[in-house]
């Protein structure tokens, strides 16, 4: 009888790389939902602690994704138990991100149950899915199921708490859970993972991530069409929508033109690519994500009231938003070039220098100002090539 295992891994044969399947894709609807809620949480709330509450959300919200990634790089989708797992994670991820607006308020347990269900769940689900006939993988999951388990408790407890204590709670939970993958999920007894113990498929890895990206710029002219379509088409307003677009179409064109396929081959190609699976990854590519929707809520604002002085929040999130997103890409290309591209670097230092008059512009200006640094970088690194020259790790 073929076991358990043999009939969910998915099969590598060669060379050959696995695809996205269909069911990830959908999948992947309910973090379209995710990311719009984000931003508009933010938008609500933006305040220093609201700040630091939508970050935490957001470092859940890309947990919750990049793990369930990590699994299906392993496990085959088209498979009815995985396929079924999918769709069970797709309803609490729903329940998630449905209460994001009011996980701090209301929906605390409900936003904490449901993220350490699908945590603890899904990798109770690997374990018995491996069936020991990978004891490699079997290991490491247990590893992780440990690692997850703990903080579901405060998951939970911080769902019962209140203010300052639920986000206490959750801060811990959610430190731990960061800090795992470069503890290797050390457990006593069960030792610790290594870099080379996580034999993920490169390509499947990284074209998952760059689907996330779209996901976060889908979000961005979501809002930004949605905010367009119930104002008045005035000069102003045109303008604003038109310089907003074209920033999501630089952030589309520095990652997918110059990042998104070197990446690819370059962990395809790795001798250790769960290194790079867990560096540039799972966790830079949270900077590219931020720095998005930052910058969507930079649109929301800058729509809404393009004219006149701005108030402290359209600089932030304008300037911020755009050196996020800048900061992910140098680091990106870093980890999986062994080289430090110069373009961006100048680039925030350019955003840097808008600090001091930014007070002094409109809106629209300001974020016409920041759109025509992304649109540089992007014509530079297009121009001279997909590598800007740079030092290398050694050199630094």
């Amino acid at each position: 009888m073929q076991s358990t295992a043999r009939s969910l891994l998915r099969s590598r044969n060669g060379h050959d790389h696995s695809k996205v399947t269909f069911v990830e894709l959908f999948f992947d609807l309910v973090f379209v939902f995710a990311v719009t809620q984000l931003s508009h949480s933010l938008i609500e709330h933006f305040s220093p602690l609201g700040a630091v509450q939508t970050l935490l959300l957001m470092l859940a919200v890309w947990w919750v994704w990049i793990f369930t990634s990590w699994v299906t790089n392993w496990l085959d989708p088209e498979k009815l138990p995985v396929r079924l797992l999918l769709l069970i994670v797709m309803l609490a991820g729903l329940l998630m991100s449905a209460a994001i607006p009011e996980a701090f308020e209301s929906a605390g347990l409900l936003f904490g149950g449901a993220y350490a269900a699908i945590q603890v769940g899904r990798t109770l689900f690997v374990l018995w899915a491996l069936a020991d006939d990978d004891k490699g993988l079997t290991r490491n999951f247990q590893r992780i199921l440990v690692w997850l388990a703990v903080p579901a408790v405060f998951w939970v407890l911080g769902g019962l708490a209140d203010g300052g204590e639920r986000l206490a709670w959750w801060s811990l939970a959610l430190g731990l859970e960061y800090v795992s993958p470069s503890l290797g999920f050390w457990v006593p007894g069960l030792g610790r993972s290594r870099p080379g113990d996580w034999n993920v498929e490169g390509h499947h890895l990284s074209e998952r991530c760059a689907l996330f990206v779209i996901i976060a710029l889908g979000e961005s002219i979501l809002v930004t069409g949605a905010t367009f379509s119930a104002l008045a088409w005035t000069f102003s307003t045109v303008a604003a929508f038109v310089v907003s677009f074209v920033g999501s179409l630089a952030m589309w064109w520095l990652y997918f033109d110059t990042s998104a396929d070197a990446g690819s081959r370059t962990i395809s190609t790795s001798a250790e690519p769960g290194r790079l699976a867990r560096l540039a990854y799972t966790y830079i590519h949270l900077f590219i994500i931020a720095g998005i929707i930052v910058a969507a809520v930079a649109d929301e604002f800058v729509l809404a009231h393009p004219a006149g002085r701005p108030e402290p929040k359209v600089a932030i999130t304008v300037l911020g938003g755009a050196a996020l997103y800048l900061l992910g890409n140098t680091l990106f290309k870093w980890a999986i070039a062994d080289r430090l591209p110069i373009s961006p670097l100048i680039a925030i230092a350019a955003l840097a220098l808008l600090i001091p008059i930014s007070s002094a512009l409109s809106p629209l200006v300001l974020s016409t100002a920041a759109t025509l640094v992304l649109v540089a970088t992007a014509a530079w690194e297009a121009r001279v090539g997909r590598w800007c020259p740079g030092p290398t790790l050694g050199d630094l």
